[in-house]
């Protein structure tokens, strides 16, 4: 699939998953606000085995209470994006202070008809 209407829905996802990537990376609340309003619908919803948050507040205090727990840790997106219809499947790792995976994860989405994350559901383990 190489035509411009695939390449431009391809970039927007990874944009937007890379968003989403930088929201639990960010540690300046304003700036981590600004990124959750540009990447989730208002009524979002993310749940993970851990962890669930209910729209921009629910999730800034989830990703707020998650830096506080493990501080100095990063996320980063592994891999390609997997994409059909209003879905997408990406895999990410957890990364310690010190550089060594502590967690990965596979994170499934629903996108909204104008491009922001209705839902994440996410599944992990340790390696």
């Amino acid at each position: 699939m190489t035509d411009t209407a695939t390449t431009t829905t391809i970039s927007a996802t990874e944009m937007l998953a890379d968003r989403y990537i930088a929201i639990w990376n960010e540690t300046d609340a304003a700036t981590r606000r600004e990124l959750i309003a540009k990447t989730w619908a208002e009524d979002g919803h993310y749940l993970d085995p851990l962890l669930a948050g209910d729209g921009h507040d629910g999730i800034e205090a989830m990703t707020a209470g998650f830096q506080s727990a493990y501080p100095g840790h990063t996320f980063r997106r592994v891999g390609a994006i997997d994409q059909h219809h209003d879905r997408i499947r990406f895999g990410w790792e957890l990364v310690t202070p010190d550089g060594q995976t502590f967690v990965i994860g596979t994170d499934y989405g629903e996108i909204t008809p104008d491009g922001l994350l209705r839902s994440i559901t996410g599944f992990f383990e340790q390696p």
